[in-house]
């Protein structure tokens, strides 16, 4: 299966980023690819997440989502992107992944868990944690996705619940804060996560400088299979889906676990 990430440099002005997406989905169709994993906050992002975030939300049946849809359908290509949903509380919006078909359809989305308060931010300020429910996945051409964001990644119960759950790809979707250490923490948490629950990992970030870049896909033994530097591009890789099965024989700790 061909698959594509797509690297951003999304602003906080929704058109542009819109067309970014638009022109990142022909190439990706044009590749051949099957399914375009876009950045958390794909849709709008800023240097820190501030009240202009809620003014931007929408339900996932307003214009920017049905752009998206429009996109995916019209580049024939399945696509996950990060945007920001109206909440259910005052001042307060959910960040979210969408995931829609090759056809538009929207499939499924996952509202984040954690949030990053962390490191002196305060996501939760302005974003409301989504409910913990069953993992959000989706399956395309037989082949099982989950969905998380970011700051998900460092919890690793996270990830084995949508290994449970049958999933074959991790998509993570993050805005990776830069900071010392955060690029190598980001590529050793990925692999982790791959390694741990003999998945692929599909790791989509925001490029410099307001994230680290460095989208990666790692196989479900640890080898990266393609990645990017910093800046905003698209990356095609082409993954076998049956080494899901070949490291979950070899290595069935999803059986063996005792905790």
């Amino acid at each position: 299966m061909r698959l594509a990430v797509g690297q951003m440099d999304s602003g906080n002005d929704v058109g542009a980023n819109l067309r970014a997406i638009d022109a990142l989905a022909a190439r990706a169709s044009s590749d051949g690819a099957r399914l375009l994993v876009l950045p958390e906050y794909a849709t709008y992002e800023k240097k820190a997440v501030d009240a202009s975030f809620v003014e931007a939300a929408e339900a996932l049946d307003g214009p920017v989502c049905t752009e998206l849809g429009r996109i995916a359908a019209a580049h024939s290509v399945a696509l996950v992107a990060g945007v920001i949903e109206t909440g259910t509380q005052p001042g307060r919006a959910f960040n979210t992944l969408a995931a829609f078909s090759d056809t538009g359809e929207l499939r499924t989305s996952y509202r984040k868990i954690h949030l990053f308060d962390a490191q002196g931010h305060a996501e939760s300020d302005h974003i409301q944690p989504g409910p913990v429910r069953g993992p959000a996945v989706f399956e395309l051409d037989g082949v099982r996705f989950g969905l998380q964001t970011c700051y998900d990644l460092r919890f690793p119960e996270h990830s084995r619940a949508l290994a449970d759950a049958g999933t074959d790809v991790l998509l993570i979707c993050a805005s990776w804060v830069p900071g010392p250490g955060k690029t190598r923490q980001w590529e050793v948490l990925t692999a982790a996560r791959a390694i741990e629950t003999c998945s692929f990992a599909i790791g989509a970030c925001q490029s410099a400088p307001v994230s680290v870049g460095h989208s990666t896909v790692v196989d479900p033994f640890g080898s990266v299979v393609g990645s990017l530097g910093i800046g905003p591009e698209l990356l095609v890789v082409d993954i076998d889906p049956e080494q899901v099965g070949l490291a979950r024989r070899g290595f069935p700790v999803a059986t063996q676990r005792r905790l």
